[in-house]
């Protein structure tokens, strides 16, 4: 059999920076520096997020339409740099960015990897070169593109996922706790026996967990939309047209459909991560709540028999690969993960963020890396939790009315009448007997069956709660 004839497409070519020659795979659309990086950090080998580098895309082109517009770039220079940065916007050249996110802490290294893919491509289209530094950087530094990418692609994570699922989220359980307003069921502080309370109520707890939430994160937008860009090197602006930020704010919001402003003080914004940390610190607290919801519904699931059993999560798969016939609540698991995973990498925001040395935070996309995963995490488990575990629980409704009947804490209704060591007796000894309570108390209090009825009706033990109400808990 005849040989195969070898290829004779070179495997590489040589570019050059300031440092000089450096051999770059032949297919590859990224420079120098690009490749410099690919071999100075082969580290964790996570690349930057997909939404870091949509928000670089559209920084690059709203920065060219911004110099055209300045008589900075001629008209046809910045149309093919728009073009190009567009479709690095839009996903289509994700494979040219292989830098790992432990990089250099200004991720100057991801800057210029978008800098030489948009020159190269808009060369490509021009049929002449476009320097990724003169041109698609003008006006531009990694220390101001680079917070700025974070402002970016956080707000649109937000604007486009973590909100919508999060409302979802509020709204289906809104919708159950309508369904469910009528059953009657056992409080329980300190996981014990309390008084009771109904569904809804219990439900809309966790609905207006997630409502403050969304509060949280509008109460952080504004320094969010706040954008370093202008604020080049160290915050003078020095390179960038006076006129470029408030430009370039309104260009990039047309872009992104988010409305941007320059920072009030760029010295701030280079030098700090505060806004960001900020932010992690709202997504943490929203990942609490999750955690608290998905234990909620864990507990409540608990059993079938020796557990709670006051609700059934829908079956999703088996849960053991020894013990036949079980289930196991792994939308709750797999969010509580999610929420523990968050508030790891608040930890390691919070720690990345008093990184700034005078002029510069140096450790940008780490910054960047967690808080745009924690966000996606987050947006993701909130629809799961909604869709495959809230939407579709049953209810048990004999389990619990069994329950409630037999829970003692149901005689603290008639402490204004028996007082409550009278109150305490009783319940020990419908509890020791296994007894309702009603039953005991009519035996033990001397007051008229229709009064005790009247006193221990858990419905009625149910109003308010939600509106005004006031009262200490224990």
């Amino acid at each position: 059999m005849p040989a195969r004839p070898r290829s004779t497409r070179p495997a590489s070519r040589i570019e050059r920076d300031s440092l000089g020659p450096v051999s770059v795979p032949a297919g590859a659309r990224w420079g120098a520096q690009t490749q410099r990086a690919v071999d100075n950090f082969p580290i964790s080998g996570e690349r930057m997020p997909r939404a870091f580098i949509r928000a670089l895309g559209l920084i690059k082109a709203a920065a060219a339409d911004t110099n055209a517009a300045l008589g900075l770039l001629s008209a046809r220079r910045a149309a093919a740099i728009r073009q190009a940065a567009l479709e690095v916007a839009r996903g289509d050249h994700d494979a040219q960015f292989p830098i790992d996110v432990f990089q250099t802490g200004s991720g100057t290294s991801s800057n210029m990897n978008a800098n030489e893919v948009i020159g190269n491509l808009a060369s490509e289209r021009l049929g002449r070169p476009v320097h990724p530094n003169d041109e698609v950087n003008l006006g531009q530094s990694s220390n101001d593109t680079i917070p700025t990418a974070i402002h970016v692609a956080a707000a649109l994570e937000l604007h486009e996922r973590l909100e919508p699922a999060l409302k979802h989220l509020a709204g289906t359980i809104e919708r159950r706790a309508r369904e469910l307003r009528r059953i009657v069921k056992t409080g329980r502080t300190h996981l014990m026996d309390a008084m009771p309370l109904r569904f809804d109520q219990e439900l809309s707890a966790w609905a207006q967990q997630i409502r403050n939430g969304l509060s949280r994160l509008a109460s952080t937008r504004p320094r969010l939309l706040a954008l370093a860009q202008g604020g080049t090197a160290v915050g003078t602006g020095i390179n960038a047209d006076p006129r470029f930020a408030a430009r370039f704010a309104r260009r990039i919001s047309r872009l992104a459909g988010v409305r941007f402003a320059p920072s009030p003080n760029f010295f701030e914004s280079l030098a700090s991560q505060d806004a960001a940390s900020e932010l992690s610190g709202q997504l943490r607290v929203i990942a609490g709540s999750l955690t608290k919801i998905a234990n909620d519904l864990r507990w409540m699931n608990s059993g079938p028999l020796a557990g709670l059993g006051e609700i059934e999560l829908p079956t999703l798969q088996p849960g053991s690969s020894i013990m036949p016939g079980k289930v196991n609540p792994v939308i709750p698991e797999a969010v509580c993960m999610v929420a523990a995973r968050v508030a790891g990498n608040d930890l390691t925001i919070a720690l990345a963020a008093r990184s700034g040395n005078f002029q510069l935070n140096v450790m940008l996309p780490l910054v960047a890396h967690d808080l745009l995963q924690s966000i996606g995490l987050l947006a993701n488990a909130a629809t799961l939790l909604a869709d495959k575990a809230i939407a579709g629980f049953t209810v048990r409704r004999e389990r619990i009315a069994e329950s409630l009947s037999r829970n003692p804490v149901l005689i603290t209704a008639a402490n204004p009448v028996l007082g409550y060591e009278k109150g305490a007796s009783i319940a020990k000894r419908a509890y020791r007997e296994g007894r309702p309570v009603l039953d005991v108390a009519r035996e033990e209090s001397g007051l008229p069956e229709s009064q005790l009825k009247r006193l221990l009706d858990p419905a009625a033990l149910t109003q308010g709660g939600v509106r005004g109400a006031r009262g200490k808990g224990d």
